[in-house]
């Protein structure tokens, strides 16, 4: 992609700090990765869904949709590891990626471990304003929704594990293969809200509450993707495609935003805080959004 504004000594800095060009154009299977890390989850958790609406709802069907569910959050990661395996150069920078601090700075390891959580706490406070309660910043001591066999706290830490492992392992790196950091964020959040859709289908789960809660909230989650993924996907390659830190990225966005009691509206406010936080770092940023590798 030819931009004015992108001068070659950005471009130069890009791709000589940022991407390894050569390994990336290895990852060359986006649209069999992508078909295949929806295919499989959709089918398994449309069937827990079904099931998890059986009267009555027994200790086996209880086991069958934990059991489901589960299975179709690591599948995209079983999918990722069928595509690097067999090569021997996605082996390695695949297990590369998770201890590779060296020459990482030490803003961006702050920013993912306090960015939810600040930007969590200023909507709440922002809230006030319009006669939301400041309850809100008080331990919840419960969690919003069920997991049916496994405990919500273990979803918290797996569901974020479970992604990144796919997500940061293969699917973001096989986008940027073909796409600028910009469109591979865009195509991926859009995929990604998708993605979720049959777990609003499963009683007691996140997603189905949220569907119950209101249209608007529903509709801020899908929309709150765009600058989550382009935040993380920012972390993601300013810490040199270090996939542990996205992981950590991602727990604490699940985690600060179930601990405490907060309004679903103030969730609506964090999303447009984390827009403003995104467009700024696209603008900051722009040779790594708008250069292709």
């Amino acid at each position: 992609m030819n931009n004015s504004f992108i001068t070659r000594a950005e471009t130069k800095i890009m791709n000589s700090s940022t991407f390894n060009s050569k390994i990336i154009k290895k990852y060359k299977n986006p649209l069999s990765f992508y078909i295949l890390s929806i295919a499989v989850p959709w089918s398994l958790w449309f069937f827990a869904g079904y099931l998890s609406h059986i009267e009555p709802f027994t200790k086996t069907l209880e086991w069958a949709v934990g059991i489901t569910s589960i299975t179709g959050l690591l599948s995209p990661v079983i999918i990722a590891l069928f595509f690097m395996l067999p090569d021997k150069e996605l082996r390695s920078d695949f297990l590369g990626r998770f201890f590779n601090f060296k020459n990482i700075k030490v803003k961006y390891i702050l920013i993912t471990f306090l960015l939810m959580l600040i930007s969590i706490l200023a909507a709440q406070a922002i809230s006030l304003l319009f006669g939301y309660s400041a309850e809100q910043f008080s331990f919840r001591g419960s969690f919003t929704f069920t997991s049916s066999l496994f405990p919500v706290w273990f979803l918290l830490l797996a569901a974020p594990v479970f992604e990144e492992l796919a997500w940061h392992s293969y699917g973001t790196d096989s986008l940027v293969s073909r796409f600028n950091l910009l469109k591979a964020s865009l195509i991926f959040a859009l995929y990604w809200a998708v993605w979720h859709f049959p777990l609003s289908t499963i009683k007691g789960y996140y997603h189905s509450n949220l569907v119950e809660s209101g249209w608007i909230y529903s509709l801020n989650f899908i929309v709150s993707m765009i600058p989550f993924v382009l935040i993380m996907n920012w972390i993601y390659y300013k810490t040199n495609r270090n996939i542990l830190l996205t992981i950590v990225f991602h727990i604490t966005a699940v985690f600060f935003n179930e601990i405490f009691a907060t309004h679903p509206m103030s969730k609506v406010i964090q999303t447009g805080l984390l827009l403003i936080v995104s467009t700024y770092i696209v603008i900051k940023d722009k040779a790594l959004f708008f250069n292709r590798i």
